[in-house]
């Protein structure tokens, strides 16, 4: 299949786009003409709701479930059938169009993972408004960088998220980051969940469960196939904000071949993403993939323990009977810390459990193998980004199972030619570790730019290795074309599958008013597989207590950035090491830190600072075995 592609790609990508309904078909399969940027389908005509939802009504699955809503938070269970959910997205959509919502408005959803969330995105697609999903709960400074640069005509809410034991109020950090913005929407609609309500401010903000049911239902609208569908915000957007823009008809194709290639997934069966519709997964594979082949899917507002225990998923897999499960590997390396033997399993049937995929940060050989031995169907590791919006390395299972290698997420897949370049753009030897980069043009589905501003896409993909996307990985790739990603090559850390920006923490810990100078790394974490570990300088004369600061800094970050960063350790130290030229060493202190050999740079400054850094490190737990430099 891999070298049916390589033979004829727009022949290959033109049989995949058969899939989707068209309601013109495109002019051509790919655009270069505008290189390095691509577009693939232009001159087409499609609506992303419609083939989600409509054709499957008219097609003979009005009556098939098409979402389960699951929350063991709120002890909800609740399934929507094509046909209920083809009318709620309709109504939804009716009610924005009333309010002046059209083809090429921006609309963000800031929102807990509740059945409207899809509602609102698949609104929207219906509309052929452009949605930008942002993780609810996110603080309200990154929710106001989002609203200046997507512009939106108008923000849908929630009074609420749900977390075990606690309630997070999104009203208030909505209405902080429309006050912090420079952009104003027109108005927003809040949908009141009964464990809070929202106070809404007249003439801005509505109430969803008042004046939306009942509304004239809105009909699909036909958009360009190369129009934007939706813009996620990535990492980097401490500055200018990285918007990753999809378009609708490649990311249909896309979406829908994948599913059946690599997922192995089919019509009718359940297909359970244990994700957040805030991230790239909650995208492609909670409300798009499945909705499009006409499968099932599940939205769980749960965790994969304490809610109520670590068979949480053990008793979702039985109750819905779930074929293909999809989640972090965090998740089990949480249910594993958890009940270690895996005994709950024994009280739940998961017969019907085909395949567990993980993929959102590298997938350790130990959880792989636990994994493995506890669930007794293929675990498979594969790998993406947010940029590509579908996996661009996987195992697939759809096609044929190949041998799996621990670590690996085995090889590229059709429309994805994946290569390990040097500096130089040079290919490097196989087995040699470089920057992993993908020949352009980049498989449908994949960005086409960033969300206005084409300079900033080729300034940070395309730029650094000409003729290629920098995918930002570093890794190799074996003789027999199995890939290993094994780190980030820029500041941005993995935590629990989240990838964030390092610099980004820093900026946050610099506004302290006792901090001269600070730096953060990413520290491996058995469970989260990175946490971020904050050293700061503080300014001289400073008198008080450095415990004290350090709280307040760990505070400042939660508050600014979120529970999201899990960023718990930050320890005063008097100096941090840097080169000759002020740059910081943060890649050699991140391998102090986990006990990794170690070169002393030959442009460091002062190499005593190491050592203490090191003898900081063992004293928050860190760099346990001193290997010490090679």
């Amino acid at each position: 299949m891999y070298a049916r592609w390589q033979a004829d790609p727009e022949g290959f990508w033109a049989e995949a786009a058969k899939a989707i309904d068209w309601i013109e078909a495109p002019k051509a399969i790919l655009d270069d003409s505008r290189k390095p940027l691509y577009s693939w389908f232009p001159g087409g005509k499609v609506n992303t709701a419609w083939n989600c939802l409509d054709r499957h009504v008219e097609g003979g699955r009005a009556d098939q479930d098409a979402l389960i809503y699951d929350s063991p938070v709120t002890g909800t269970k609740t399934r929507y059938t094509y046909r209920e959910l083809r009318d709620k997205v309709a109504e939804l959509a009716g009610w924005l169009r009333d309010r002046g919502v059209v083809a090429g408005d921006r609309v963000i959803v800031y929102m807990p993972m509740v059945p409207e969330a899809l509602f609102a995105m698949l609104a929207c697609a219906r509309l052929g408004a452009i949605h930008s999903v942002v993780f609810g709960g996110f603080a309200a400074k990154e929710l106001a960088t989002r609203i200046n640069d997507a512009k939106p005509k108008a923000i849908i809410s929630a009074s609420c998220g749900v977390e075990p034991g606690r309630t997070v109020a999104y009203k208030p950090l909505l209405d902080e980051a429309i006050e912090l913005a420079s952009f104003k929407p027109e108005f927003t609609l809040i949908w009141q969940r009964p464990m809070l309500a929202a106070s809404l401010v007249e003439g801005r903000d509505f109430d969803w469960g008042k004046v939306v049911p009942g509304t004239a239902p809105a009909d699909c609208v036909p958009v360009a196939s190369t129009d934007p569908l939706y813009v996620l915000y990535t990492s980097g957007t401490t500055g200018i904000p990285k918007g990753v823009v999809r378009d609708n008809a490649g990311h249909m194709v896309a979406l829908a071949w994948s599913m059946k290639n690599i997922y192995g997934a089919a019509p009718g069966e359940v297909f359970w993403a244990a994700s957040d519709v805030g991230w790239v997964v909650g995208h492609s594979y909670i409300t798009y993939g499945p909705l499009l082949i006409g499968a099932t899917t599940i939205l769980y507002e749960g965790k994969p323990v304490g809610t109520p225990d670590a068979g949480a998923f053990w008793r979702v897999i039985e109750e819905y009977n779930v074929r293909t499960q999809f989640c972090a590997p965090t998740a089990f390396r949480a249910i594993k810390k958890e009940d270690p033997e895996g005994k709950l399993l024994a009280d739940y049937d998961i017969s019907c459990l085909r395949t567990l995929f993980l993929a959102g940060e590298r997938a350790d050989p130990d959880t792989i193998q636990w994994a493995e031995d506890k669930v007794k169907v293929p675990v498979i590791d594969h790998w993406w980004q947010t940029e590509s919006g579908w996996p661009m390395a996987a195992n697939m299972v759809g096609v044929e199972l190949l041998p799996v290698k621990y670590g690996s997420p085995t090889c590229a897949v059709p429309g994805y030619d994946i290569r390990v370049l040097d500096n130089d753009n040079n290919e490097v030897k196989r087995g040699d570790i470089g920057s992993i980069v993908v020949k352009l043009p980049l498989a449908p589905g994949a960005l086409p730019t960033l969300w206005q501003n084409d300079d900033g896409f080729i300034r940070s993909y395309l730029q650094d290795f000409p003729g290629y996307y920098k995918t930002g990985d570093a890794g190799y790739i074996d003789e027999d074309g199995y890939i290993y990603v094994m780190s980030r090559t820029d500041d941005i850390i993995n935590v629990a599958g989240h990838r964030l920006s390092t610099g980004g923490m820093e900026e946050v810990l610099s506004y302290h008013p006792d901090v001269a100078e600070c730096a953060v790394i990413g520290a491996a974490d058995q469970l989260k597989g990175q946490v971020p570990v904050g050293f700061v300088v503080l300014k001289a004369g400073v008198n008080r207590p450095d415990e004290e600061i350090e709280k307040e800094l760990v505070r400042l970050v939660r508050d600014k950035i979120g529970p999201v960063a899990a960023f718990k350790t930050v320890t005063v130290v008097k100096r941090l090491p840097k080169t000759r030229s002020g740059k910081i060493l943060r890649g050699t202190m991140r391998k102090i830190a986990d006990s990794e050999q170690w070169s002393m740079p030959a442009t460091i400054d002062d190499p005593i600072i190491l050592d203490e850094i090191a003898e900081s490190l063992r004293n928050i737990g860190y760099a346990k075995s001193e290997k010490g430099a090679a």
